[in-house]
């Protein structure tokens, strides 16, 4: 099979300074990648040097560049708390992020665009494992439903302009993300990090207990960074939407997203009990039931990427551990 990306490539990543940026950049290094030897290289300018909001710098941005690949990771991310208190600001930072980025590759000549969406993109209650297919198909959860909405708009801007003028998009929907590089701030960091940073914090200050949101019954899947990499290169490399054999939905229509995870879920409270161990806490876990669970549960099904060769490689208690060993040299 003819790979879809060279060595050679210009390739600009879209906050690739961040945990899923970063690690993408790492994978696209290991694949040969941004080597001066072959001609290519990688653009990864700071918020201070590229303000992707806007638009006239982004614009003016991709002129003078010409990257021939775009990796949009750029994103306005958090937990529960940061979506409730900040619902404007996750709508509008990230639909202007998205447009500014995926439309001016458009303008600019592009050849091709990687969107990372998320699986919280899905119906509260949609079937599991969750298909591609139940986009749309039901209420989305509350507790994040304007950061979910705002992604729905980037896989649709994607598509829609595939399909008008055959710029060649793709998304993928990565599953709840953890590793180097991870947000661990008190109010508006993701679960994982949350927990990584409470236990840690107990252990160091010798607390007797540790205080978790909700019931931990919530079943939640967890990707590894390095794993997302290496599914961002497999699809620059290997998937095209147009080709006879590329993955369809259940109606026949050709497919411009797919779900990208391990298949396998954990509850909340059985991933405390990894964390707890992994970073040596002793203590007592309370769960403070009247903080919010969010979805029952989100697995997605990954039935489509494994079909064309893709299986993540991380196991999860050993992701831990490498995280709060990160997590742990960084706070040195």
């Amino acid at each position: 099979m003819n790979k879809k990306i060279s060595p050679n490539e210009k390739i600009f990543i879209a906050g690739g300074n961040g945990m899923a940026g970063s690690a993408i950049y790492r994978m696209l290094k290991k694949a040969g990648y941004g080597r001066d030897i072959n001609g290519g290289s990688i653009l990864m300018p700071t918020r201070k040097e590229l303000d992707l909001l806007d638009i006239n710098a982004v614009q003016k941005w991709f002129k003078l560049n010409k990257p021939t690949i775009v990796i949009l990771a750029a994103a306005k991310v958090g937990g529960i708390m940061a979506n409730h208190t900040q619902p404007a600001s996750f709508l509008l930072d990230n639909i202007k992020i998205q447009s500014n980025v995926i439309e001016s590759a458009w303008l600019f000549g592009a050849k091709r665009l990687l969107f990372l969406g998320s699986s919280c993109i899905y119906p509260k209650f949609a079937d599991q494992p969750i298909k591609e297919e139940s986009l749309l198909e039901g209420s989305l959860e509350p507790t994040n439903e304007w950061y979910a909405i705002s992604k729905i708009s980037g896989i649709k801007l994607c598509e829609s302009l595939r399909i008008q003028y055959g710029f060649d998009a793709i998304s993928l929907m990565p599953t709840n993300l953890y590793g180097p590089g991870d947000n661990y701030h008190p109010t508006q960091s993701h679960v994982m990090a949350s927990l990584i940073r409470k236990f840690c914090e107990a252990v160091k200050d010798s607390s007797s207990s540790v205080t978790c949101w909700g019931s931990g019954a919530p079943l939640r899947e967890f990707l590894h960074a390095d794993d997302l990499g290496e599914a961002a290169v497999f699809a620059l490399e290997n998937w095209d939407p147009s080709s006879n054999d590329a993955p369809v939905c259940k109606s026949g229509r050709t497919l411009t997203f797919l779900n990208v995870g391990t298949g396998l879920d954990i509850s909340i409270k059985d991933l405390s009990e990894k964390i707890a161990t992994a970073t040596g806490f002793k203590g007592e876990i309370i769960w403070d039931r009247s903080k919010p669970d969010g979805t029952p549960r989100k697995q997605l099904n990954i039935k489509r990427m494994k079909e064309m060769g893709w299986t993540a490689k991380i196991d999860i208690s050993e992701g831990i551990k490498r995280t709060v060993s990160n997590y742990i040299n960084d706070s040195i």
